[in-house]
């Protein structure tokens, strides 16, 4: 009787212990996973868990496609992300988009993505209708001729067709700075290159970035550049401003401990 009674107490004992480890452990568990869901609801993520990015491809160094990797893109933009979507604890998913329905927040408000990371210049017009971040590059526009080109600067545009992007800055420049030149909208990057290639516009004016990524790939040179001021930004859906703190405070953190340095410098570094 007594060894059954000092069993039982041990065995009350040891449940006990376990129930308070136990305890201890759920608390924590419980803890992380209401934090982790509660910040999941702050940022009002189209699939929990994950964060959508969609971006127009390509504009290297910014974003370009990459077969190699798994998530299946490449470039600047897609390192801030992917780094962002780690540090926030989520997985990332990564979509090639039409600019224009970037820029214009109908691609955010139906709801295809979360975020947008496409070179993107902070503007008073576009954050009428998009939650920006706090600017994490500085860009200038730029004018990009074939070698042997007459064209000199935005003056000697005169006459000539300049090819642009449709919505952007550059577009915006160009419009207003290159007196008597016959401005050509495309889509994107990729199909205005490929005009100046065959011939079909004289010069692209675009982000400085990309057209020095042209000209390092020769035959090309850029002959002026434009100091605007512009900043590009992350772009969330009007409104999602919990999203939006939650990326300007790790790219507050990436850029005090290093690791912005570390993304920028591999793709811009000069030396």
């Amino acid at each position: 009787m007594i060894k059954r009674t000092l069993l039982g107490v041990t065995a009350a004992a040891a449940t006990l212990m376990l129930a308070a480890c136990g305890s201890s452990s759920n608390t924590a568990t419980d803890t992380s996973s209401t934090t982790a869901s509660g910040a999941a609801a702050n940022l009002s993520l189209i699939s929990s868990g994950t964060l959508t990015v969609c971006s127009d491809v390509p504009f290297a160094p910014f974003e370009d496609f990459d077969k190699s990797s798994s998530l299946g893109f490449k470039g600047f933009d897609v390192d801030i992300v992917s780094k962002l979507a780690s540090d926030l604890g989520l997985k990332l998913k990564y979509l090639d988009e039409d600019f224009d329905g970037l820029q214009s927040g109908l691609t955010l408000n139906a709801g295809t993505c979360d975020l947008v990371a496409s070179a993107l210049t902070i503007t008073p017009d576009r954050a009428k209708h998009l939650e920006f971040s706090d600017g994490y590059y500085d860009s200038e526009q730029s004018l990009l001729v074939p070698d042997g080109s007459s064209i000199t600067s935005i003056a000697d545009l005169k006459g000539k067709k300049v090819g642009v992007q449709k919505g952007t800055t550059g577009k915006d420049y160009a419009t207003e700075h290159a007196s008597g030149a016959s401005i050509v909208d495309f889509p994107s990057d990729a199909e205005e290159f490929q005009a100046l290639k065959a011939g079909q516009v004289d010069a692209l004016l675009q982000d400085l970035p990309v057209n020095l990524a042209h000209q390092q790939a020769g035959g090309y040179k850029v002959v002026e550049k434009y100091s605007t001021g512009e900043k590009y930004g992350l772009a969330a859906k009007k409104g999602n401003t919990g999203l939006i703190d939650a990326i300007d405070a790790d790219l507050a953190k990436m850029k005090s401990d290093g690791t912005y340095t570390t993304i920028y410098n591999k793709y811009f570094a000069t030396n």
